[in-house]
């Protein structure tokens, strides 16, 4: 049985992957998993492949081995694994509880890990793994510090386990969105407008489908849009205080770079 198996895919980059990759690839089944069952049951309307819809809280340990129970049982083959769960917050960081960011790298970096750990088994050669990462990975980026934080985990994860799994033919990319117009902004802004200026915004479907095109070309990170790649260049190249000054005089606020001995 060849399946897909996204996460997230109740909404956002999560449900586009599911629609685009019905759209371009056969499979017998596409899995998908979250939280919310009722728009899950909902994809079957839209998806010609046939949906099996997954309720799981994956911050939670016991989800990844109720997951990893099914794929013992059904033992498929998995062509595709998106791994698109995840949320941030834009807020000053003492201003979040701390459960919270304890809840955001559950969900961002040890889900993903162990989604990708226990469906490795049961991958071979051309399968393809897409780990949703960020923009933010590519630099420091204060008010939306622990997020970036999380998804340069991401990034660095899914480069280095590209290198590690090449030689069985499957394949493993970052995708790196820049601002994206999803229900990510319903809990990662609150009324106090922390984060007031975004450069580009972009859409759901533009960076799956660059996703898939950069997959099919077995690129290691997927970036969409001129914007985004520029700034992915330069803060590799200019000093991480330059990079940060820049950041928050963009969001107006305040940036001191403290002298030696304060």
């Amino acid at each position: 049985m060849k399946i897909a198996v996204i996460t997230g895919a109740s909404s956002g980059m999560g449900r586009e992957f599911v629609h685009q990759l019905d759209r371009q690839q056969e499979f017998d089944e596409i899995w998908v998993i979250a939280r919310r069952v009722d728009r899950l049951e909902a994809l079957k309307e839209t998806v010609g492949a046939k949906i099996r819809p997954i309720s799981l809280d994956l911050t939670k340990e016991e989800s990844i081995e109720e997951y990893a129970k099914l794929l013992e049982k059904e033992k498929p083959d998995v062509r595709v694994l998106v791994n698109a769960s995840g949320f941030g917050k834009f807020a000053a960081t003492e201003d979040v509880p701390l459960e919270e960011y304890y809840s955001m790298i559950k969900l961002n970096d040890i889900a993903l890990v162990g989604m990708t750990y226990k469906t490795l088994p049961y991958m071979s050669a051309g399968a393809e793994i897409y780990e949703i990462s960020s923009m933010s990975a590519f630099q420091p980026v204060p008010y939306i510090n622990v997020y970036g934080a999380t998804k340069a985990f991401v990034l660095s994860f899914a480069q280095a386990l590209s290198a590690e799994i090449a030689p069985k033919g499957i394949a493993v990319m970052a995708v790196c969105p820049f601002w994206t117009m999803t229900e990510f902004f319903k809990r990662a802004v609150d009324d106090d407008q922390v984060i007031t200026y975004y450069s580009v915004m972009y859409k759901a479907e533009q960076i799956v489908s660059k996703a898939l095109k950069d997959m099919k070309k077995r690129k290691k990170v997927s970036i969409f849009g001129k914007t985004a790649r520029l700034q992915a260049f330069a803060v590799k190249h200019l000093p991480t205080n330059f990079v940060l000054k820049t950041w928050c005089k963009q969001q107006k606020k305040p940036y001191v770079k403290l002298k030696k001995g304060e």
